[in-house]
C-alpha cells in the first residue's frame, strides 16, 4: 500500500502526535488535503514565551496575521502571551490597533494567558470579551496605569482565573467580580511576591460566592493565615487541588488540620503543594501536615522550602509517613530545595506502585546508586533531578546527555522525559535490528518540544 492510499480518517491521528509548530507549518504545505486537517492544529494553541528567539517581534507578526486573516483566528482556542514588547515599534502602523483587531477575531477562544507586566490594557481586555467561549483567564493583575480593573467584572462565565501580582484596585474589585462569576468558577489562583494586599479579610469577603471551587492555589501572601484559608475550604467540600505557599509566618497548620478533621472538606483532595513554615519547629510542622492530609485520597504531593536550600534528617521519617498513608495512590512525588536521601527515594519508588513523576534533590555523587532506586518505579514517566545549590555557587550543575541516558537505561520503558536543573530532554525510541536479526527499541534523548512548560518548573513559585 502506498502512502497516498491510506484512508484520510487516520490523518488527524497522525497529526495529533506532531507537536513542533514548525513541523505543523510544513505539514500544511504538503497539499490541500493536509492543509485542511493541519491548519486547525497549527493555530488552535498559540504560545509566546520570553525565552523564544525574537519573541517580541514574533508576537507582533502573530497578531498581524490574526488581524488580516479572521478565518485563521477562528481556529485559536488557547492563547498564551508570556512575552510582549513594552515599547511598541513605530513603523507607520498602529500596533495596538493590530493587536486588538487580532484578539477580537479570536471568537472561539477558550483560554487566554497574558502575563507580561505592563502589556495588558483596557482595549485588549474589551477585545477578549468578543469571545463568548472564553472560560479561562490568566493575567498580570498589576493594572496601575494599564487597564481599568472594573472591566474584569464583565468576564462572568469563567471556570478558571489566575491573577499574578494583583494591584490594590484589582483586589478591591474581587468581591464584586466573584459575585458574578463565582458560581461557574472551578479554579482560582492568586500569585503574589510577599504582598500585603491579599489578606484573611479579602478571602473571607469572597468566600461566600466561591462555593464551586475544585482548585485553589495561593502564593506569596504573608498576610494570609489559616483563618483565611479555612474561610475558603469550609464552603468548598469538592476541593481536589490545593496550594498553600509562602503564607503568614503565623499560619497555624495544627489548627487548620483540627478544623478540617471535623468536616469532610478535604475528603476529595488529590493534589497538595506546600512550603515549609520555618517559623514552626520542623517536627511539629511535619506532624501537623500528616494530620492535615490524613483523610485525603492524595495522588500528587509537592513540597519545597521558600528560603535557602534545606536539609534535615528529620524529613526522612516524614517522607516515610507520607508514603505509608498515600503511597498506593501517589502518581507524583515532588520535592524542591530540600535534600532527599537515597533510602527515601528507594522507599518511594518501591512502595508507590503508580508513581509516574518524580522530582527530587540529590547529592551530585550519588547518580550510580540512584539508578538502582529508579529501576523499582515500574510506571515512571517523568524524572527531574536537582542538585543542592551552594550559597557561593553561581552556576547550576546539570547532567551531561550521556549521564542522563545512562539513568534512562535503568528506568522503566515508560519513561518519556528526564531533566536536571534547567535542562529537559524527551526520551525517544527507534526500532532497530540486532546482529541476530531481532527487533529492539533503542532509547535516545531529543530536544524537548512540547508547548507545555515542564512540570518541574511550575512547582516553585516563591
Amino acid at each position: 500500500m502506498h502512502f497516498l492510499d491510506l484512508p484520510l480518517d487516520i490523518l488527524p491521528l497522525v497529526l495529533f502526535h506532531v507537536q513542533n509548530t514548525q513541523h505543523l507549518a510544513l505539514t500544511c504545505c504538503v497539499n490541500n488535503t493536509f492543509y485542511q486537517f493541519a491548519v486547525s492544529r497549527l493555530y488552535e494553541r498559540i504560545s509566546i514565551y520570553s525565552w523564544h528567539k525574537h519573541g517580541k517581534t514574533k508576537v507582533i507578526q502573530l497578531f498581524g496575521t490574526l488581524s488580516r486573516y479572521p478565518h485563521l483566528a477562528q481556529y485559536v482556542r488557547r492563547l498564551e502571551i508570556r512575552d510582549f514588547p513594552k515599547a511598541l515599534p513605530l513603523d507607520g502602523i498602529d500596533v495596538l490597533e493590530v493587536v486588538v483587531s487580532g484578539v477580537r477575531n479570536c471568537t472561539n477562544l477558550r483560554s487566554c494567558t497574558w502575563t507580561r507586566d505592563g502589556s495588558l490594557n483596557s482595549e485588549i481586555l474589551e477585545a477578549l470579551l468578543c469571545s463568548t467561549e472564553l472560560r479561562e483567564l490568566e493575567i498580570n493583575g498589576h493594572n496601575n496605569g494599564n487597564y481599568d480593573a472594573n472591566i474584569l467584572r464583565s468576564f462572568d462565565k469563567l471556570r478558571r482565573i489566575s491573577l499574578i501580582m494583583p494591584s490594590l484596585s484589582v483586589v478591591t474589585m474581587l468581591p464584586s467580580w466573584m459575585s458574578v462569576t463565582g458560581q461557574s468558577l472551578h479554579s482560582l489562583t492568586l500569585i503574589c511576591k510577599s504582598s500585603p494586599i491579599i489578606t484573611d479579610a479579602v478571602l473571607e469577603s469572597v468566600s461566600g460566592d466561591l462555593q464551586s471551587l475544585q482548585y485553589f492555589y495561593i502564593t506569596g501572601c504573608p498576610k494570609v493565615s489559616h483563618h483565611g484559608i479555612w474561610s475558603i475550604l469550609s464552603v468548598n467540600p469538592s476541593i481536589s487541588g490545593l496550594g498553600l505557599e509562602g503564607l503568614s509566618p503565623k499560619f497555624n497548620m495544627h489548627e487548620l488540620a483540627r478544623w478540617c478533621s471535623q468536616s469532610p472538606v478535604l475528603h476529595r483532595l488529590r493534589s497538595i503543594t506546600l512550603t515549609i513554615n520555618q517559623q514552626t519547629p520542623l517536627r511539629t510542622w511535619m506532624s501537623d501536615v500528616q494530620q492535615f492530609l490524613a483523610f485525603s485520597p492524595l495522588e500528587v504531593f509537592q513540597i519545597y522550602s521558600t528560603g535557602a536550600f534545606f536539609e534535615s534528617p528529620m524529613t526522612y521519617g516524614f517522607w516515610r509517613e507520607i508514603v505509608n498513608a498515600h503511597g498506593t495512590r501517589l502518581t507524583r512525588f515532588s520535592v524542591h530545595r530540600m535534600l532527599v536521601g537515597l533510602d527515601s527515594i528507594q522507599d518511594i519508588c518501591r512502595r508507590c506502585p503508580n508513581l509516574e513523576q518524580l522530582f527530587v534533590v540529590v547529592e551530585q555523587g550519588t547518580l550510580v546508586a540512584l539508578q538502582s532506586c529508579l529501576s523499582m518505579a515500574a510506571k515512571l514517566k517523568a524524572l527531574h533531578i536537582n542538585y543542592p545549590v551552594e550559597a557561593h555557587t553561581e552556576s547550576l550543575p546539570v547532567l551531561s546527555p550521556s549521564e542522563a541516558l545512562q539513568i534512562v537505561q535503568h528506568c522503566s520503558a515508560s519513561l518519556t522525559q528526564i531533566g536536571c536543573s534547567a535542562k529537559v530532554w524527551q526520551v525517544e525510541r527507534s526500532i532497530e535490528i540486532d546482529p541476530s536479526g531481532c527487533l529492539y527499541a533503542r532509547r535516545y534523548l531529543s530536544k524537548y518540544e512540547s508547548p507545555d512548560i515542564p512540570e518541574p518548573f511550575l512547582v516553585v513559585r516563591t
